[in-house]
């Protein structure tokens, strides 16, 4: 059994899950480092100095080193050198800050201070703990191959030494490890779902600007405005102040809004059972573990023929459950509202399609990679033998 140590310095959210549920899952021992989930610029400055203090005092002995991406992971290693120098480093890039997405109109979301534009610096933390660690893993082909995709034009503004060869040797050692998901917490036991009234639409993702919530309201507008009867559930997470469609949209809305507002475990769970159907709009996701969640608990999703989503569904669930702009999204969530019977079949299929995601079976694939990579550096030599 190896002694994992798992650096996470903004540890809440997806990191805070994932993290805590691997470490429940894995036959290995998982210690974390941790920092709360808030000022995530701060904590991609000054985590690692934080944790790196926090780390020494522990005297920590690591098998192995295990960071998010959030870490400076060149500052941490720096700080930490006598008890990490020979140990394998790998970095889990479950976003990254060269193709997260920015908002049209530089006042909201994470550059606003920059008037919309990228501060290029946060990009590069990413990039030089990419290289200092030994090994990467992207939480899925989408986010690897748009990194890749973009990251030589990024460093070819630069005027000289823009480390063009770097490119490849990242991606040599890169590869795509899913995120593992606790499904068994949204289990009902031996209840069986019941039957709507009306058909239930449900949100469970983020408040903010990538999740495009606009194009979300506007296909149930049209679906209210062509008559058909469905309600709406509005879960999931806010950060600071809520997109003002969000305001709007509990006025137009009003009489067909069941639940506003971040739920916790056994609501959410009642409210994943019980709905019909799930919507993403989304411009941004690297993965896409709520709208999994709802999936699992056969809710019929309605997602982009983008992004990550056309990798987490099998190719045979495509043609039902993808679409490729707004106006094929209002003609098949209107399909959807009429055909109960059949989204329900679709429904029930693909939740296990997706149990694959499980903590149960993802856990040993991470168990394995690790060990792998443990055993490749110490039979390299870099791993001081025991004794």
């Amino acid at each position: 059994m190896l002694r994992i140590h798992l650096v996470s310095p903004y540890h809440g959210g997806s990191h805070k899950s994932w993290a805590e549920g691997w470490q429940q899952s894995s036959q290995h021992e998982v210690i974390l480092h941790t920092l709360p989930d808030r000022f995530w610029k701060w904590r991609m400055h000054g985590g690692a100095i934080t944790l790196a203090r926090r780390f020494l005092a522990a005297k920590a002995q690591p098998d192995v080193l295990l960071a998010t991406d959030m870490l400076d992971l060149t500052t941490f290693l720096a700080l930490t050198r006598p008890q990490t120098a020979v140990i394998p480093t790998i970095l889990y890039m479950h976003e990254n800050q060269l193709t997260y997405p920015l908002p049209a109109d530089g006042r909201t979301g994470p550059m606003r201070r920059q008037l919309g534009e990228r501060d290029q610096h946060y990009a590069f933390i990413n990039i030089a703990s990419m290289l200092a660690a030994n090994h990467v893993f992207f939480n899925s082909h989408y986010h690897l191959e748009s990194f890749f995709d973009v990251l030589p034009n990024f460093l070819k503004h630069f005027p000289e030494y823009n480390e063009l060869n770097a490119v490849g040797k990242l991606r040599k050692k890169s590869q795509v490890l899913p995120v593992g998901i606790n499904f068994q917490r949204l289990a009902l036991g031996t209840r069986v779902r019941q039957p709507n009234r009306v058909p239930l639409i449900l949100w469970n993702q983020r408040w903010e600007y990538d999740k495009n919530p606009e194009a979300f309201f506007a296909a149930l507008y049209a679906a209210a405005e062509a008559g058909h009867p469905f309600e709406v559930a509005l879960c999931g997470q806010q950060y600071g102040k809520r997109p003002s469609i969000f305001n709007e949209a509990l006025h137009k809305l009003s009489g067909r809004i069941i639940h506003v507002g971040h739920a916790d475990l056994p609501t959410y769970r009642r409210l994943l059972w019980r709905a019909d159907i799930t919507i993403s709009t989304a411009y941004h996701e690297f993965f896409g573990i709520s709208l999994l969640e709802a999936i699992c608990c056969q809710t019929f999703p309605l997602l982009p023929r983008r992004l990550s989503y056309p990798e987490l569904l099998p190719d045979q669930f495509h043609e039902a459950c993808l679409y490729a702009d707004e106006a094929e999204l209002a003609q098949k969530l209107g399909w959807a509202l009429t055909h109960r019977a059949e989204i329900r079949e679709v429904a029930k299929g693909l939740a296990t399609a997706v149990s694959h995601y499980s903590w149960q079976q993802t856990a040993p694939l991470y168990d394995t990679q690790i060990n792998q990579i443990w055993q490749k550096q110490r039979a390299d030599g870099h791993i001081k033998q025991d004794g």
